[in-house]
């Protein structure tokens, strides 16, 4: 069904609400037609190739979340999927740092709500030590899956757009474990998306301040292996965040060739790849400077 007839579908299922006073019924029907409308918008931008028309209509569809989480606050799928509207775009399309640290703070506002509506102990987890929050993923099973992933990339972008703060690197062991816990719980099925982003945190610190950059190849290679290389911002990934941290010019330069290479369209990684290859390409011309 196209967008325009889901959001008469909302309006109409409103106006009904409103007429019979069937407050339950109404929030029910609203939440089921604004998840379907969510899970078609993210299909649609996954798809487009043209990264601008998503940077110019993205914000339209968060206010459009912000005003579904307004009426269902406690709707834990509403909130994840506000949540990654948020991350996604203050991840890749805010153009200053003050802009990605307020749209993916916000994300992750609504991905700690969610994760919480979905388990209670996760409620405390940023005020947690590492041993206690470590100790509360063993009630986190399959059946959370959804929301961890929602919470890991939020966190992940948070983290991200706020990588000067010492204060939030030091909140990478918990989002390591985090995502190590959901690949855990999930197996086959994780989204290997996970992969890339356990590879990010593992290498967003040097060796001398923990990160791991072997074992964070080994995620790469698997996010790659996993998408039998389809997703090529898994090798731009692999490229900036372990070949520039071990200056290992020749496979930093192997993987963007390979990336420039390749055709970007592929269903649902359409868009990721042509920024990849948008990113590969700065990448490429700046590596002389870098090596």
């Amino acid at each position: 069904m196209g967008h325009d007839k889901r959001i008469f579908r909302l309006v109409a299922g409103l106006i009904c609400c409103s007429a019979v006073l069937s407050l339950s019924g109404c929030s029910f029907l609203i939440s089921n037609a604004a998840s379907g409308l969510s899970d078609n918008l993210s299909s649609a931008m996954l798809n487009q190739d043209d990264p601008e028309t998503v940077r110019a209509g993205m914000p339209s569809y968060m206010l459009l979340m912000d005003s579904f989480v307004e009426g269902s606050p406690d709707d834990p799928a509403m909130l994840a999927a506000a949540a990654n509207l948020y991350a996604s775009y203050g991840a890749v399309f805010a153009d200053d740092e003050v802009r990605a640290s307020r749209l993916t703070t916000r994300a992750r506002n609504y991905a700690e709500k969610g994760m919480c509506e979905t388990y209670k102990a996760s409620c405390n987890w940023r005020d947690m030590n590492y041993e206690d929050f470590v100790a509360s993923l063993d009630g986190v099973t399959t059946k959370h899956a959804d929301a961890v992933y929602a919470y890991a990339f939020a966190t992940l972008a948070y983290l991200r757009a706020h990588s000067s703060d010492w204060n939030s690197l030091a909140e990478l062991p918990q989002a390591e474990a985090l995502i190590k816990h959901y690949l855990d719980i999930t197996g086959d099925a994780a989204n290997n998306a996970a992969h890339i982003y356990l590879g990010i945190i593992l290498t967003l610190r040097p060796p001398a301040l923990g990160g791991k950059p072997e074992e964070a190849r080994e995620h790469f290679e698997r996010a790659i292996q996993q998408s039998n290389g389809r997703d090529l911002s898994a090798k731009v990934e692999f490229a900036k965040g372990y070949a520039k941290l071990l200056y290992e010019r020749e496979l930093h330069d192997r993987l963007i060739d390979e990336v420039l290479a390749a055709s970007p369209y592929e269903e649902g990684l359409t868009l990721s790849n042509v920024l990849a290859q948008e990113e590969a390409d700065k990448m490429r011309a700046e590596a002389d400077d870098y090596f």
